[in-house]
């Protein structure tokens, strides 16, 4: 997961990059205190080297084909306490159904969920602060409930709000960010678009991690960037948007911050064989097609539908 934001803070401050948003001092202490979960090649392990160079050629092929970008901006994004997050619908989302957020399972209110622990159906009041295009809080939205939030496999969270798609859009004329159903490949153009920050980070899709480890949590197929999108504390749950058709690909989560290999907020790669890489200063988000298929009438999370390979209960 990112650092805590108070070192955010710090990092920016010695970067010079500007004012500090109102309120993120607090943000900071918001942060879950538990052990946090988060960013170059392991000494050990130089294994990677014919794979970086198969997915740097398809990447650099990928750029050359790939459709012309739109313009990203904060439309449909949120600002959490301590995260980001965004309003999410599936593609058979009608406009009279209860809006999702979402943003990452170690963003939740209450800490952290355990290896293994899968959350559905659980109360919530959490507030959002919904953004216009131009970055700007135009809105509270307040959850319902989490509807289903994990750090297993994944790290995602989506909250059920107490306002439709259609309430959101004739009040604040904002439209909610779609999912796309398919896996993003190689190459793509992305942006990764923090509510919290109000800063975009534009890169492309490096590759994919087969397992993202870090401290006691592990991830499967993570999205791993390039240098591009450096990525900070508090922009966990960032929606990560294609560039080309506007669809978020993934939730921003982690990247290993100091070399470390497979502890918190040092995520290391492994792949099939069991090698371990290690990659410092490259950041990684989670994939959300596979959640299309869990998501029913009226935005119901039902991981029973045909095709759900969410984690279960």
């Amino acid at each position: 997961m990112r650092k805590p934001l108070v070192a955010a803070l710090s990092a920016l401050a010695l970067a010079g990059l500007g004012a500090v948003p109102a309120g993120a001092a607090t943000a900071g202490a918001a942060e879950p205190t538990a052990s946090t979960a988060g960013k170059g090649v392991d000494t050990d392990t130089v294994t990677s080297v014919a794979h970086d160079v198969v997915t740097s050629t398809t990447a650099n092929l990928s750029r050359v084909t790939a459709p012309k970008a739109q313009a990203v901006d904060f439309a449909g994004t949120v600002s959490l306490s301590n995260c980001s997050g965004s309003v999410i619908r599936l593609p058979d989302s009608e406009d009279n159904d209860p809006a999702l957020v979402m943003s990452n399972g170690h963003c939740l209110e209450a800490g952290f969920p355990e290896p293994g622990e899968v959350i559905v159906d659980q109360p919530s009041s959490r507030t959002f602060g919904l953004l216009n295009s131009a970055g700007t809080r135009v809105a509270t939205l307040r959850a319902a409930k989490i509807a289903y939030a994990t750090m297993t496999d994944t790290d995602v969270s989506l909250y059920q709000l107490t306002s439709t798609y259609k309430q959101i859009q004739d009040s604040y004329d904002i439209q909610a960010l779609e999912l796309n159903a398919t896996r993003p490949a190689a190459g793509t153009a992305i942006s990764v678009v923090s509510g919290y920050w109000k800063r975009i980070y534009n890169c492309s899709v490096d590759g994919f991690a087969y397992r993202l480890r870090e401290g006691a949590w592990t991830w499967k197929d993570s999205v791993r960037y390039t240098s591009a999108c450096d990525t900070i504390g508090g922009t966990s749950g960032s929606p990560v948007v294609d560039d080309a058709t506007g669809k978020v690909v993934a939730v921003n989560n982690t990247g290993n911050e100091d070399g470390a290999r497979c502890t918190d907020n040092n995520p290391c790669e492994v792949d099939e064989s069991g090698n371990i890489t290690v990659r410092e200063g490259i950041n990684y988000g989670q994939q959300t097609y596979q959640i299309v298929p869990c998501v029913g009438l009226d935005n119901k999370i039902d991981l029973s539908r045909p095709g759900c390979t969410l984690p279960k209960p």
